[in-house]
């Protein structure tokens, strides 16, 4: 009561500094500050520990600490200054609030009908996570409480005791697998189903540990508060879910959640919560079992999490974590004894729950290395264990100098977890060696394998209308991969979208075949293929901008493609200019660098116009802008592969140099690539032109060169003015592919990259390129005149590639046996050269 009067003599704003006030001796500009001054120092760490792969959570926990007592509180201006005791309870409603809606998310990410679902293996590992560590938490309670907790009910603090000891942070743990890709391992999978049932075992005992601190000396009182916790329970599933289930179904896919319906639920989220605490068990239990019963499939559920997130995850929760620390003191731990407590808590902590969750994994047959994995996932704490702490010191069940041990401890097994699972478990790859990883290889038997990538629907036709393209009038089977490439965000919403995938086994939001809901990525792929004779499997990436490549080129290396697809990262308007996401540029140079296979960039300027055109009214005008080298021999077979539609219009169009002219012996001018003197390896740069003539034989390059061209000479004179090939001398080549482009003649315009090019365009190596990953001719077709859309390629090539991480040497060389000209010019270069092939079970 004393805060509460406290509180009412602070005014809620001032009167401004001109007339003598101080604006944080006022509750709204304080909160302003005091706000400012959370998310600053937690986004600042959550930034320095970035590059430790940790979880914003930790850089939320040490930021509150910080803040508090144990660092900037010794202070006691600033602590009197920034977090007056007035002040304090102000805070921490505002900081309840957003616990209150977070952990309506939290329900909202818990599928019952999954956790009902859920197999022996998983509820033994399960069970044993909450088994062993409640009765070591048991164990340690009795030691602290005759040392340095005497004070209080010894049956609540048993109880506090044993459920922070055995708890998993369920959203922690998604985050964490998610960002390592392990989502979709047999690891991932058991971790995500196992701490689902841990979570709401937790939460249900953690409601009995309140039931009982706030119950008094009278067990009648303790009675009629679980007698009405389960009454509310069973209001919340028999009554309220067929309501939400109704609420749900009112919200059509392709539509916008009503307002109405969004204002309802939150009211019923801010109801339940007050009910529970009027019932004694804490509104977070009310808010966290409405969240529980929303129905999880259809729009409806992301949809409130997306107009949720932001506000609570942003703004709200830090001030959680700053009103966490404000309680923390670090400096209470100042004894031998209590250090040897601290060692003695985070032991039994660690070892208690990677012990029983170990045991249980290998009495289910799981691997050692898996089962210990297991144990390290499970053990993750995070903010569900500040909640259960901040609970038990409110109802005065810990001291200070226990909670300090506390959150010690559960910051010490949230940053192990990360370092702790990349050490142990790196998912076993099992490389499939595989020959075509060109185009060019047109005498290999096996399938065209193709993995085309989709930032989203924009990209859907020009795929579809270019496969449709490609597949041509053979009986070989052309197999295409969808990869559908989705940034992991620190968003919720990003969460639940992978938790799907998982879930549906397809990784695509609602795959199964009786929704009524499928995507409608998925839902166009799936009936091209049954239009086409394209075998058709979509897929998906959600990953962070800085790693998503390596979903793309395991998932090429798993699926043995000979050629990625990559969309443009920027989209077409309607003036010619195009829109800019910098996230995928970044994906594409390293797909680039990295890629098992050859690559080419979309640069989409509308491939047969925005919808799927049908086979029989394909009409293409495609031409080949062919200098020399292997990029452009990638280019010119793709057209070979194209000029097989007998919708398909191939013009090859062979650039040659005024000054540079030479006698093939057919009539012809000789390709000019021999004569490039041989250029190191260059870094990679935005603004220069990777050129390259590392390990290249330039006489079987010109032989190479004339080979291809002879196909199309020989193709010209078969077919009925389906195919056409010319030869132009130019002085200026970037300026005469700009001028053709802009004639508007041809729809398709195929280029190489050039890392190894002719003399004709090595001496573009100096020039600023604004898109250097497209080399000099796709850069220069970039310009608004053009108005065709581009494919620019690159030929894979084992001597420039770049391995993935976490490739064994052992593999790369393995691999690189199945090139043996390839291996020769290593030998002869005497350096090993790592191809990356492997097929992660991780990817999502």
């Amino acid at each position: 009561m004393a805060d509460a009067v406290a509180c009412k003599t602070m005014s809620a704003t001032s009167n401004g500094v001109w007339q003598g006030d101080v604006p944080v001796h006022f509750a709204l500009p304080l909160l302003i500050v005091q706000i400012v001054l959370v998310l600053a120092i937690t986004r600042a760490l959550a930034f320095v520990l970035k590059p430790l792969k940790q979880p914003r959570v930790v850089a939320e926990i040490i930021g509150g600490i910080l803040l508090g007592p144990s660092a900037f509180g010794r202070n006691k201006d600033y602590l009197h200054t920034i977090f007056p005791h007035e002040s304090v309870i102000i805070l921490e409603v505002f900081a309840d609030m957003g616990l209150l809606f977070f952990l309506f998310m939290v329900g909202l990410e818990l599928d019952m009908t999954q956790i009902r679902k859920t197999g022996k293996q998983a509820m033994s590992i399960a069970a044993a996570g909450i088994t062993l560590p409640f009765v070591a938490g048991v164990g340690v309670s009795f030691v602290l409480h005759l040392t340095i907790a005497p004070e209080g009910a010894f049956g609540p603090f048993l109880v506090f005791m044993g459920v922070a000891m055995s708890i998993t942070a369920f959203p922690v743990l998604a985050r964490i697998l998610a960002e390592r890709k392990l989502l979709t391992t047999e690891v991932g999978q058991l971790a995500m189903s196992a701490a689902a049932v841990n979570d709401v075992v937790a939460w249900v005992l953690l409601a009995l540990a309140v039931a009982l601190s706030g119950s008094g000396r009278s067990p009648a009182i303790v009675a009629w508060v679980l007698l009405c916790g389960i009454a509310f329970c069973l209001a919340i599933f028999l009554v309220v879910q067929p309501c939400m289930q109704w609420v749900a179904h009112r919200s059509p896919d392709n539509e916008p959640v009503k307002e109405y319906i969004v204002a309802l639920t939150l009211l019923c989220v801010l109801v339940a919560g007050f009910c529970t605490d009027a019932i004694g068990v804490h509104s977070i239990f009310g808010a966290f079992l409405f969240g529980l019963v929303i129905p999880k499939e259809g729009p409806f559920a992301a949809a409130l999490v997306e107009k949720l997130e932001d506000f609570v995850s942003i703004l709200l929760l830090p001030l959680y974590f700053a009103s966490s620390g404000l309680k923390t003191n670090i400096g209470a731990i100042h004894s031998a004894q209590s250090f040897g407590l601290l060692v003695l808590v985070i032991s039994v902590a660690c070892l208690g729950k990677i012990l029983g969750t170990f045991a249980a994994a290998k009495a289910c047959r799981v691997d050692a290395r898996k089962a210990l994995t297991l144990g390290i996932l499970m053990n993750t704490k995070g903010l569900v264990e500040l909640i259960v702490l901040n609970i038990g010191l409110d109802r005065g069940v810990l001291n200070s100098e226990t909670f300090a041990i506390m959150v010690l401890m559960a910051l010490f097994t949230t940053f192990m977890t990360t370092p702790l699972v990349m050490a142990i478990y790196k998912p076993a790859r099992n490389p499939t060696p595989y020959t075509r990883r060109t185009l060019e290889m047109e005498d290999s038997k096996d399938d065209l394998r193709i993995l085309s990538c989709v930032h989203g629907m924009k990209n859907v036709a020009a795929m579809i209308n270019l496969t449709e393209a490609t597949r041509g009038m053979r009986k070989r089977t052309l197999r295409l991969y969808i990869l559908h490439l989705m940034e992991l965000s620190e968003r919720t919403s990003a969460i639940m979208i992978v938790q799907r995938a998982r879930r549906n086994g397809r990784p695509f939001f609602n795959q199964s075949k009786h929704s009524d809901n499928k995507d409608q990525i998925v839902a166009a792929f799936e009936t091209y293929e049954q239009l086409s004779k394209v075998t058709v499997r979509p897929m998906t990436a959600i990953s962070g901008f800085d790693d998503m490549h390596e979903d793309i080129c395991a998932t090429a290396a798993d699926k043995r493609t000979a050629l990625i697809m990559l969309p443009f990262h920027k989209s077409p308007r309607l003036d010619g200019h195009f829109d800019s996401t910098p996230g995928f540029r970044t994906v594409n140079q390293k797909v680039l660098k990295h890629a098992p296979c050859s690559v080419a960039i979309l640069i989409d300027r509308g491939v047969g116009g925005s919808a799927q055109v049908p086979s029989s009214n394909v009409d293409h005008n495609v031409v080949v802008y062919f200098f020399g080298g292997p990029d452009d021999r990638e280019a010119l077979a793709y057209g070979f592969r194209m000029a097989e539609h007998p919708g398909v219009k191939l013009h090859v169009i062979r650039f040659l140099s005024h000054s540079v002219v030479m006698d093939d012996g057919h009539g012809g001018l000789a390709s000019v690539g021999s004569e490039v003197s041989e250029i190191g390896k260059t870094e990679v740069s935005d603004t220069r032109f990777q050129f390259a003539m590392h390990g290249l034989d330039q006489n079987r390059q010109r032989e190479l060169d004339e080979e291809a061209l002879g196909h199309v000479r020989r193709r010209q004179a078969s077919e009925d003015g389906r195919v056409t090939y010319v030869e132009m001398q130019v002085s200026e080549p970037l300026e005469e592919v700009v001028r053709l482009s802009s004639s508007r003649e041809h729809d398709i315009i195929l280029v190489g990259r050039s890392r190894r090019p002719t003399p004709f365009l090595e001496r573009f190596r100096r020039k600023h390129a604004e898109y250097a990953e497209l080399g000099p001719i796709g850069d220069a077709l970039m310009a608004p005149q053009v108005r065709a859309s581009v494919l620019v390629f690159q030929q894979h090539d084992h001597v420039l590639a770049d391995p993935l991480p976490n490739t064994s040497e052992t593999e790369a060389v393995k691999e690189l046996q199945t090139f043996p000209s390839s291996k020769e010019l290593v030998d002869r270069k005497g350096d090993v050269q790592k191809i990356d092939l492997s097929s992660p079970d991780h990817r999502v």
